[in-house]
C-alpha cells in the first residue's frame, strides 16, 4: 500500500496534465464517472450495506446513519449532481475584464487551478463524488480521505472514478483516495507543505479543529452550523411555521438545518404557540427561554448552553427576544456565520438583516436550507466556509480556483 505522502506525490505529478485539459476532455471524463455511477450501482449499494450495518452496529446517531445512505435514489442524485457540473462554466483560464494603463500594457486577472487540494471527511460517501468532479472541473487533484464509518463506500466509489479516469484517458492519480485511519494520517496529510496545496475538511467540529490545529497547509475552515431563524412582529403565521418546519424537521444533521429559533416579543403571542405547536407535533424538542415558557408550556428550559449550541437532532433552542436590535444582537453573539434567515413583511428589516448579520448566507422569507451549492446555482459544493480567506459560503468551481494578473504589452519597458 502506498504511504500518503507518495499518494500526494503522485496527486503533485498528475496536477500539470489535468491543469492543461480542455473543458471537452473534463466534461466527457465526467460523463463517464455519471455513467459508471449508475452502471455499478448494485455494487455501490451492496458496499454502502456493508458500512451502514456497521454504523448500527456501532451505535451511531439517525442523523449520522442518514447521511451515510446510498441509496439508489442517493447515487442518482450524486450522477445528477456531476452532470451538472459538466453544464457549468469552467472557470479555467477564464479572463476578466482587460484594462488599457498609461504605458500602454493590457492588464487583467485570469484564473488558475489551485493544485492539489486534500479533502477529510466523515460520513457522507456522496462527497467523495461531488469533491472528485468539482476538482476535475476545475483542473485541480484531489487527495480524498474519509472516515472508517463509510470506508467500503468509498472504496469502491474511488474505483468507479478511477476506471472512468482512465477510459477518457485521463491519469487515474488525479483523484485518489486516502484510506482511512487513525488521525496521525490526518496529521501527515495536512502537513504536506509543498505537496498539498490547500486542506477542506468536512465534518464535526472536533475532525475540523484537529486539521486546523494541525496543519501546514491553508485550510478552509467550517466548525459549526448555528443557523437562527427570526420571526420579526408582523410577519405571516403560516410562512414562519413552514420556515421553522423546513429548517429543522427535514433533515435536523446537515450543516444548514436551524438550531435556534427567535421571536419578536411584541408579537411572540401570535407567533409563537403556533409555530411551537407545529415543531412539536412533529417529535421536536423545544428549549427555550423565561418568555418562552410563558407561551409555550411544553418547551424545557434552556441553559446558557443552549445559545450557540449545533443540536444536528430534533432539538431546537427558543428565545423571544426586543425586537430586530435584540436578534441582531443574539447572532452577532451567539451564531457561526453559516446560515441566518428572517421572515418579515417590513422592507427595511429585511435590509437591516442583510447588511448587518455577518453570515456565509443571509436569507428573508427563506429557509436556511438554501445555502447550498446545488440551490444558489454553483452545482455540487465542496464544503462552505465560514472565514472569509479565500471563499466565504458555499464553494463552487470558481472558489477552487485562484487569479493570476496576465500582462499583454507592444515592447513596452518601465525604465
Amino acid at each position: 500500500m502506498s504511504s500518503i505522502r507518495e499518494q500526494a506525490e503522485r496527486a503533485k505529478n498528475a496536477k500539470a496534465g489535468l491543469a492543461a485539459l480542455d473543458r471537452a476532455k473534463k466534461d466527457r471524463a465526467l460523463a463517464a464517472i455519471a455513467a459508471a455511477l449508475r452502471a455499478r450501482a448494485p455494487e455501490i449499494q451492496r458496499e454502502n450495506e456493508l458500512d451502514l450495518a456497521a454504523a448500527r452496529m456501532a451505535g451511531l446517531a439517525p442523523a449520522l446513519i442518514d447521511r451515510l445512505r446510498m441509496d439508489q435514489k442517493a447515487i442518482e442524485s450524486t450522477a445528477r449532481a456531476v452532470e451538472h457540473v459538466m453544464t457549468l462554466p469552467d472557470p479555467v483560464a477564464s479572463r476578466g475584464p482587460m484594462q488599457r494603463m498609461p504605458s500602454g500594457i493590457q492588464v487583467g486577472r485570469q484564473r488558475l487551478p489551485l493544485g492539489v487540494i486534500a479533502i477529510v471527511y466523515e460520513s457522507r460517501p456522496n462527497v467523495t463524488v461531488d469533491a472528485a468532479s468539482l476538482c476535475l472541473k476545475s483542473g485541480n487533484t484531489a487527495l480524498l480521505r474519509g472516515g472508517k464509518e463509510a470506508a467500503h463506500t468509498n472504496r469502491i466509489l474511488g474505483s468507479v472514478i478511477a476506471g472512468a479516469l482512465s477510459a477518457s484517458g485521463l491519469d487515474p492519480d488525479a483523484v485518489q483516495i486516502i484510506p482511512p485511519g487513525d488521525r496521525d494520517g490526518v496529521r501527515e496529510l495536512v502537513s504536506l507543505s509543498g505537496l498539498v496545496d490547500l486542506a477542506i475538511p468536512r465534518g464535526g467540529e472536533g475532525l475540523i479543529r484537529f486539521v486546523v490545529e494541525h496543519a501546514r497547509v491553508p485550510v478552509v475552515q467550517h466548525f459549526l452550523g448555528v443557523c437562527h431563524l427570526f420571526l420579526d412582529a408582523g410577519c405571516d403565521v403560516e410562512m414562519a411555521k413552514n420556515l421553522a418546519l423546513d429548517g429543522k424537521v427535514r433533515r435536523p444533521g446537515v450543516c444548514n438545518a436551524l438550531e435556534c429559533l427567535l421571536v419578536d416579543a411584541m408579537d411572540a403571542a401570535r407567533l409563537l404557540p403556533p409555530v411551537a405547536g407545529a415543531l412539536l407535533a412533529e417529535g421536536v424538542e423545544l428549549r427555550g427561554d423565561a418568555r418562552t415558557r410563558e407561551l409555550v408550556s411544553a418547551a424545557k428550559a434552556a441553559t446558557d448552553e443552549d445559545w450557540g449550541k449545533e443540536y444536528l437532532a430534533k432539538i431546537l433552542a427558543v428565545r423571544v427576544v426586543d425586537g430586530l436590535d435584540g436578534a441582531l444582537a443574539h447572532v452577532g453573539r451567539y451564531g457561526s456565520n453559516h446560515s441566518e434567515a428572517i421572515c418579515t413583511e417590513t422592507f427595511s428589516h429585511a435590509e437591516r438583516w442583510l447588511r448587518e448579520v455577518d453570515a456565509s448566507c443571509v436569507l428573508v422569507n427563506a429557509s436556511t436550507r438554501f445555502n447550498d451549492g446545488g440551490e444558489l446555482g454553483l452545482g455540487a459544493e465542496i464544503g462552505i466556509s465560514t472565514t472569509k480567506l479565500h471563499a466565504y459560503g458555499p464553494m463552487g468551481l470558481e472558489s477552487l480556483t485562484a487569479e493570476k494578473w496576465v500582462v499583454i504589452g507592444g515592447g513596452q519597458i518601465r525604465g
